[in-house]
């Protein structure tokens, strides 16, 4: 399956250029840049969750009564994954998910986290995504992306789940902004260690081992057919397409706030 992979990474290398030298990182200035930012990529961190969980549900076994379901080793790398992105650990060795830990990076730069707050809350209330993206005023870009990870989520397959989980997610993060958050860490430690945290955590977890575990599981799932793993190339073009527009929305929206901001730093 190492022939199908590179084949997949070969094609979507210009668009995963296009994401790690966007423009949205030389844009982000200082920490009320930062600060939008945040609140269009929250959205991105939290249908992650959703798409990790559908992967876990549909791979695994998680009714009862309990009966082994498909490969024991594709029941493996979900599970680590699930185990490493639910329940991390954050600064302060308490258990995190990942999502919770950027809520929590958010709080404290002073990111305005009602928008994604109301978004879940109307959600779960009425089930109704449309309605939550309106309470929410949801900006468009961020209502795309995740429309998009929920259509894949509701073609119940999954090796089209997994192709973007691996491939739309893994390390799309580039060493730029790593340094820009770095600089301003040493401005304002204050502000931006939990940021700092989750980043290295992001790096150090999802770049490197689930990664890798990811690639194997989308291997697994594709097997030998040929159908799968053209489909899960178009799905993987897609999701890098509306991650370049979720950064547009947030690039946008850096370049035209106010000048004279009156928001006070935390």
């Amino acid at each position: 399956m190492t022939q199908q992979i590179e084949s997949i990474k070969k094609t979507i290398e210009p668009l995963r250029q296009e994401i790690i030298n966007h423009k949205i990182y030389s844009a982000i200035k200082d920490i009320d840049d930062l600060k939008v930012f945040m609140q269009y990529h929250v959205y991105a961190v939290w249908d992650f969750m959703s798409l990790l969980k559908t992967l876990q549900n549909n791979l695994t076994c998680t009714t009862v009564p309990w009966f082994p379901k498909g490969s024991a080793d594709t029941r493996h790398l979900i599970n680590e994954i699930v185990v490493g992105e639910e329940a991390d650990l954050d600064l302060d060795g308490n258990r995190k998910s990942h999502f919770e830990l950027y809520l929590d990076a958010m709080k404290q730069c002073g990111a305005d986290t009602s928008q994604i707050e109301k978004f879940i809350t109307a959600l779960q209330n009425t089930g109704d995504f449309n309605a939550a993206f309106q309470n929410a005023e949801t900006p468009k870009e961020a209502r795309d992306f995740v429309d998009f990870t929920f259509k894949i989520i509701g073609s119940n397959k999954d090796y089209l789940q997994s192709a973007i989980f691996t491939f739309g997610r893994e390390d799309l993060i580039p060493g730029m902004f790593i340094s820009i958050v770095n600089d301003m860490h040493k401005t304002f430690p204050d502000s931006i260690s939990i940021f700092k945290y989750y980043l290295e955590r992001h790096i150090e977890v999802d770049g490197d081992h689930h990664s890798h575990l990811a690639l194997q599981m989308t291997s697994n799932l594709c097997g030998v057919d040929e159908q799968f793993w053209k489909e899960a190339e178009q799905a993987t073009i897609e999701s890098l397409k509306m991650r370049i527009d979720l950064w547009n929305g947030a690039y946008n929206q850096i370049i035209n706030k106010p000048t004279t901001s009156a928001a006070t730093s935390h």
